[in-house]
């Protein structure tokens, strides 16, 4: 698959979950994500690395969209914008990557929601879907996931979600520009239930 023709028609899988729908982002959404990041960056900046003074540019959304790309055609992350569907407002992103075949078959799990849309169970409504196309479509065995301790509501949504607490990792990632302990989350194909009903549309053209 071209990188033009992924960043004009953001071939990819769509998911559908209870209250959202899950796409590969599009070089149109530039304006709403740009929107939605900047009115939530101080609800959003302590749980993320530190952002790019350019990071919601329409240039540095063109890179990330090429970024992108190039992961979803060598199947190593899939990159999802997340939106309601009946509304058809984006409400924030989820993201499968570090995927790691052979041996392993395990993924980690990474996600956002805006802060207008925080509480409302987009954020574990995204994860379920995302978790039902990893283990299925994928194929996956184990899909990880970590949280800064003080993160209560990423918290909720891995274990809403069905993650295990597998221990903490100190100092297991930069945050906001320091090393942050993280609290370890874990789920594996065997443990989780997918409901046909939420996970069953989705469309295959980039697997």
């Amino acid at each position: 698959m071209a990188l033009f023709d992924w960043m004009a028609e953001a071939t990819g899988p769509v998911l559908r979950g209870q209250g959202v729908l899950l796409r590969p982002p599009r070089p149109s959404d530039h304006a709403e994500w740009a929107e939605l990041r900047g009115g939530s960056r101080d609800y959003l900046q302590p749980w993320e690395p530190a952002w790019a003074e350019d990071d919601l540019t329409r240039s540095a959304f063109r890179r990330r969209l090429g970024v992108y790309a190039r992961e979803m055609e060598l199947g190593t992350a899939w990159p999802l914008f997340v939106f309601d569907p009946e509304e058809e407002r984006l409400m924030g992103a989820i993201t499968l990557s570090n995927i790691r075949r052979g041996v392993a078959e395990t993924g980690t799990l990474g996600y956002w929601i805006g802060q207008p849309y925080a509480g409302q169970g987009a954020g574990t409504a995204a994860a379920l879907a995302m978790l039902g196309f990893a283990f299925g479509a994928l194929k996956l065995h184990r899909v990880e996931a970590a949280c800064v301790p003080t993160n209560q509501a990423s918290r909720r949504v891995l274990e809403k979600a069905g993650f295990r607490h597998e221990g903490l990792a100190k100092a297991y990632l930069k945050i906001n520009g320091a090393w942050a302990d993280h609290l370890l989350f874990g789920v594996i194909e065997d443990e989780f239930v997918p409901d046909p009903a939420v996970f069953s549309s989705y469309t295959r053209d980039s697997l």
